[in-house]
């Protein structure tokens, strides 16, 4: 099993910036979900892939993540019925942990989070100045929810 350990955080500066490493675009969209189970197809630097992820609060999940072609993607993709999740998606490295900061586009625009994936839920970890008010446990940001739900209607 595949246990994804992350912290999510609103982002309340740009200082972020100066510590970029790499940056790519994501286009990311849900074909099914429900209590339990969310089915994520992603697109992202000419490559794709197929989600599996329990749903729910909570720092640990269950994550599956599979590649699959390019074009397989855009036939799933064309046939969702929830909007696509388009976002900018930062890597910055910050006292040895990496940070991936999700800059959103489209109905999302605005929203800017942080996340750090942890090797265990106890993991200590430094918070950087421009990291803000914890989200991990608000399903409002979920990128699910943001399908659902978008950050401008708000």
């Amino acid at each position: 099993m595949a246990l994804e350990i992350e912290r999510r955080f609103l982002v309340i500066s740009d200082a972020w910036l100066r510590f970029v490493n790499r940056r790519y675009w994501i286009t990311q969209t849900y074909l099914a979900q429900n209590n339990e189970i969310n089915l994520r197809v992603r697109v992202s630097e000419h490559k794709a892939w197929l989600a599996i992820k329990s749903g729910g609060a909570g720092r640990s999940r269950r994550e599956y993540e599979y590649p699959i072609p390019t074009a397989d993607a855009a036939e799933l993709v064309a046939g969702a019925s929830l909007p696509a999740i388009e976002k900018w998606r930062h890597e910055v490295m910050q006292d040895a942990h990496l940070w991936e900061v999700d800059v959103y586009e489209g109905a999302n625009a605005g929203l800017i989070v942080a996340e750090i994936e942890l090797k265990s839920p106890d993991e200590d970890f430094s918070r950087p100045a421009w990291v803000g008010r914890e989200v991990t446990d608000d399903l409002a940001y979920r990128n699910i929810s943001l399908a659902l739900r978008p950050y401008s209607l708000w």
